[in-house]
């Protein structure tokens, strides 16, 4: 099933059912696909939706970080059920040893020898976890691989 559909169908079960936070969610979550699709004067296909879910869920995780500082408990339990939404969307995330292994793979291939050629690496390995790694996180491991003797 198309994931156009299968927000739909979630919209009416989330309605449905009375489930305010999900019904949100899956809202917001249409509307800004909708005005991706209008920016790009075409309609997105499953892998452009995921995107904007993957940009979505990055915004939840930036306001949880500000809402912890600012110590608003209630914001970051709110925050946090409208990710856990989202995740729904998103494809099953990889492991940190599945993305090593891919870093080491692409580090070998480049023949990448420091901190220098990180730019490099993240060029290749980006597309091939996209949507199923954090980028920060990506960044961060390739980083600690460079800066160190592999």
């Amino acid at each position: 099933m198309a994931l156009h559909e299968q927000l739909t169908n979630d919209l009416k079960d989330a309605m449905r059912s009375r489930d305010t936070t999900r019904t949100s969610v899956i809202r917001l979550l249409k509307s800004a696909i909708t005005y991706e699709e209008k920016n790009k004067g075409a309609t997105l296909d499953d892998e452009g939706i995921v995107e904007v879910v993957v940009r979505q869920a990055k915004q939840r995780k930036e306001s949880i970080e500000q809402f912890q500082k600012g110590q608003r408990q209630d914001l970051v339990d709110k925050e946090l059920a409208e990710l856990k939404e989202l995740q729904r969307y998103l494809p099953k995330q990889m492991s940190l040893d599945d993305i090593r292994s891919i870093a080491l793979e692409v580090i070998s291939e480049l023949n990448a020898t420091g901190i220098e050629d990180k730019g490099r690496v993240m060029g290749v390995i980006m597309p091939k976890v996209k949507g199923k790694a954090d980028g920060a996180a990506v960044n961060q491991l390739i980083t600690a691989l460079l800066s160190s003797d592999i």
